[in-house]
């Protein structure tokens, strides 16, 4: 975090000083003001470019095995786990009963399973536990 505040102080700072320099120097006679436009827009540019690049720059994680122990242990069927890599895909009930072709009470079953073999109260909370025990 300190690191962003510190770049963007940076940033604010070099462009102040680049205004500066353009009103000066327009005033002064030696640029005019068109040249002290399109420097700033080129300016302006390459810091978007630079600032979209490092927003776009996806974080690796890395990604641990899934303990299919852990799975065997909860007693979690094959098809409960698909239903739970439905809910972490963000799928509805609906959905994931659309995806693995069965009914909604179907999945809402599964569900329910899954809570009670998670010992979680919600959806969200079964995903956490799961991911803790890196079965997703």
């Amino acid at each position: 975090m300190k690191k962003t505040i510190i770049v963007f102080g940076l940033l604010i700072l070099a462009l102040l000083l680049l205004f500066q320099f353009s009103k000066y120097a327009v005033i002064s006679g030696d640029l005019n003001s068109e040249i002290a436009i399109a420097l700033i827009a080129i300016v302006f540019f390459f810091i978007g470019v630079y600032l979209n690049k490092k927003s776009l720059q996806k974080k690796t994680t890395i990604l641990g095995e899934i303990n299919h122990k852990k799975i065997e242990d909860l007693e979690i069927s094959k098809r409960e786990y698909e239903v739970l890599l439905g809910i972490s895909e963000g799928l509805s009930n609906k959905e994931i009963g659309t995806k693995l072709f069965v009914s909604e009470s179907t999945i809402k079953t599964h569900v329910s399973n899954l809570l009670s073999k998670l010992n979680a109260k919600r959806r969200t909370q079964a995903l956490q536990i799961a991911k803790d025990l890196e079965i997703i």
